[in-house]
């Protein structure tokens, strides 16, 4: 068996190894997620250093190890140099890259994940840095997108409870729909109250049992058996309800009234619900939290 292997990857992650060494994570298509030493890259005429550097997708040529392979050759395929010029777009692209990590399997071809990822990073890049609410906005067209190939996605077209479809009302500006992280997706606050009422009148009906002490033997404990209310994580009015459901289409869609916070619900929205999904923290969300905090205090 051949003790060497090629593969098309971009890096997500890298590490110091001893002192001059790293350890890259690289998404490939042939063999998914491979953690690999890039020998001698930091230091400063490595001809790794440059291509061991996130986002960089390489040709490589890999040689198995015992606990780690080793990068003997890479070849630079594309760049994405606009992401590391803009602070906005690269902790979105971070906060992209950890999904990523989460959802790729290892050896095992990863070609959609790998396209996908690609994809969004050259969208990232291509957003307007004059334009924040379209970092945020495809951001969170990315975190839909992945979450959907992972099988994933949020209910946004109807409710969880009822399975009717929720159509945003724009002509009340006081509409309003929830979105319940564990029930998986938006959640009519009608179809929630009237399963509220339903629950405490069958507990009304069946509780309690006049004229029997608790002491009594041979009693018989009643177990009501009914629907759970589902925790409401966030609610949302029309607008942030109409950018969730539009984010499944294969581009982003425009709009008309959007703005900044609305794309700010619809991004902590996605953010609280893949952290419940993934089951751990986004660590770069809160370099966007940073990031746009500054933005809005810039233009205040």
């Amino acid at each position: 068996m051949s003790r060497t292997y090629k593969a098309t990857g971009i890096n997500l992650k890298t590490q110091a190894l001893g002192e001059s060494d790293k350890i890259v994570t690289i998404l490939t298509r042939e063999f998914g997620l491979i953690r690999a030493v890039a020998p001698g890259a930091r230091k400063h005429n490595s001809s790794l250093g440059g291509r061991s550097g996130m986002f960089v997708v390489n040709e490589l040529l890999i040689a198995k190890g015992r606990s780690l392979d080793k990068i003997t050759q890479a070849q630079t395929l594309k760049t994405y140099p606009g992401l590391a010029k803009d602070l906005g777009k690269l902790a979105a692209s971070q906060y992209l890259a950890e999904i990523v990590l989460c959802e790729a399997l290892s050896e095992q071809p990863q070609e959609e994940l790998y396209d996908l990822f690609n994809e969004h990073l050259h969208r990232l890049e291509a957003v307007s840095s004059a334009n924040p609410s379209g970092v945020l906005a495809h951001l969170a067209h990315g975190v839909f997108h992945l979450l959907a190939l992972a099988g994933l996605t949020p209910q946004v077209q109807i409710c969880c409870l009822s399975q009717h479809p929720l159509k945003p009302d724009f002509t009340d500006p006081n509409w309003q729909v929830g979105f319940s992280i564990p029930a998986g997706g938006t959640v009519s606050l009608e179809a929630r109250e009237r399963l509220r009422k339903e629950g405490q009148r069958e507990i009304n009906n069946q509780y309690p049992m006049p004229n029997v002490p608790s002491s009594m033997p041979n009693t018989q404990t009643v177990v009501v058996h009914r629907q759970e209310i589902p925790v409401i994580s966030s609610r949302l009015g029309a607008m942030e309800l109409t950018l969730l459901q539009h984010l499944s289409q294969p581009e982003i869609m425009q709009i008309d009234g959007a703005r900044d916070h609305n794309w700010l619900s619809v991004e902590q929205i996605l953010r609280q619900y893949a952290q419940y999904q993934l089951g751990r923290p986004i660590r770069s969300a809160t370099l966007i939290d940073s990031y746009f905090a500054a933005n809005h205090d810039a233009t205040v």
